[in-house]
């Protein structure tokens, strides 16, 4: 069985070639990718239609947003999420709602333990 098989995940990320690699990443893992979006608007939307298990967040989005306030969303949703960035901890902002910090570059295995983590899953269950 694939690590996330049937893991409902929800993609925040600008970049539309980066979103494309990440959803056949996650696609590979068994992960089902409810939806893709570079806005906060999109992803509010997305978030409230598609119920995801968790969120996969880029900090700095389309339109010089930035995901806070879809993390606030999430965590007021119950809806865990990994912060996928460029940044490190000590660089964001204190304001960003907690969610499992994965840093930029990373391999698609640390991508798929990092969604695990989120979710409160380990290895040996998935």
């Amino acid at each position: 069985m694939a690590a996330l098989q049937d893991l409902r995940v929800l993609v925040v990320e600008n970049d539309e070639m980066s979103a494309a690699l990440l959803q056949m990443q996650l696609v590979q893992a068994g992960a089902v990718v409810v939806g893709l979006a570079a806005t906060v608007a999109e992803s509010l939307r997305l978030l409230q239609e598609t119920s995801p298990d968790v969120a996969l967040l880029d900090y700095r989005l389309a339109r010089n947003e930035t995901s806070e306030p879809v993390a606030a969303a999430l965590a007021a949703a119950g809806v865990p999420f990994v912060l996928a960035t460029g940044m490190t901890a000590d660089q964001l902002p204190a304001s960003m709602p907690g969610g499992v910090l994965l840093v930029k570059p990373y391999l698609s295995v640390d991508l798929s333990q990092a969604l695990l983590r989120a979710v409160g899953r380990t290895s040996a269950q998935a």
